[in-house]
């Protein structure tokens, strides 16, 4: 939907220079994820730097030469930083966003410090796998994500990411809450499989190439609304909604409108979602009743 929404923005007729755009765009998601993980094993190196260098200081006190290493013996944050899977996805990707912005790893430190969630944690030295879980998870959901000036930086960095930004804390803070004592951890594919894959594809070309023909479906319905008056991307949103209707016989129809329904609610107006859900149950009714509703498998309708 944005991908198209930025087509007719600048104007754009070209389909393979968009095209290339939306997979770069899904693209980022993965390195968004990975740099927001990789935070996490940078937190961690940086305390124990700290700690390292504190207890070595010549005038150390007590409190410096005994610290509480309970943190940078988190089961969790070892388990992260001796990750295969992460290793590699940061390697390939070439992240290494927190090597060069060391100062915001020291910020989000600052913050954690002072937050009542590591206090509590940090009450005595004892490291127990499920207390260090449920202390990374809390810290992630409670201090890491909302934490304002790791969302300036990323928002600076790409500004595509911030519509992003919920879903990639939502998956680690899920991932997180799952992790077990095995090591049994995997950055995820950003495909489910091929198939995924070409669906975007297919999509983001049947839609294009026939907006004038899926436009032409829900004009009529509008009777009392000029075609100028439909927002743009409530205009995009029906187009991409019909086109599953039409050209794509194993997408089930309730999980089309669902889809469309809360991408309307996310990016346009209050009343959107009411107006775009109005349209879509006229159409399918229309499409039943003219057997013009093509579906396979079972449970699709």
């Amino acid at each position: 939907m944005q991908s198209i929404y930025a087509m007719h923005q600048n104007d754009s007729d070209n389909l393979e220079k968009e095209e290339k755009f939306l997979f770069q765009s899904i693209e980022n998601i993965r390195d968004l994820y990975l740099i927001l993980l990789s935070a996490l094993v940078e937190l961690r190196n940086s305390e124990e730097d700290y700690i390292e260098k504190s207890s070595k200081k010549h005038l150390a006190t007590p409190q410096e030469r005994n610290p509480n290493r309970k943190f940078i013996n988190n089961k969790v944050l070892l388990l992260l930083d001796e990750n295969n899977s992460l290793s590699i996805a940061l390697a390939d990707r070439k992240i290494n966003n927190w090597k060069l912005n060391d100062d915001y790893i020291l910020i989000l430190l600052d913050a954690i410090k002072n937050s009542e969630v590591y206090n509590k944690y940090m009450h005595n030295r004892e490291n127990d796998f499920e207390e260090d879980r449920d202390f990374i998870a809390e810290l992630y959901t409670e201090v890491i994500a909302p934490d304002e000036k790791l969302y300036e930086y990323l928002e600076d960095y790409k500004l595509t990411w911030v519509d992003d930004i919920p879903l990639v804390n939502t998956l680690i803070a899920k991932q997180l809450k799952m992790i077990k004592p095995d090591g049994n951890f995997f950055v995820p594919r950003l495909y489910k499989d091929e198939d995924d894959k070409d669906f975007v594809k297919a999509l983001f070309r049947k839609t294009v190439l026939n907006e004038v023909e899926l436009a032409k479906e829900f004009i009529d319905k509008t009777p009392n609304w000029d075609t100028e008056r439909i927002a743009e991307v409530d205009a995009i949103i029906l187009k991409m909604a019909i086109c599953e209707f039409l050209k794509f016989p194993s997408i089930p129809v309730k999980v089309t409108i669902n889809e469309y329904l809360e991408i309307a609610k996310e990016y346009s107006t209050p009343k959107s979602s009411i107006f775009i859900n109005g349209i879509l149950d006229n159409l399918v009714k229309d499409y039943q009743n003219n057997n013009k509703l093509v579906k396979t498998g079972r449970g699709l309708m």
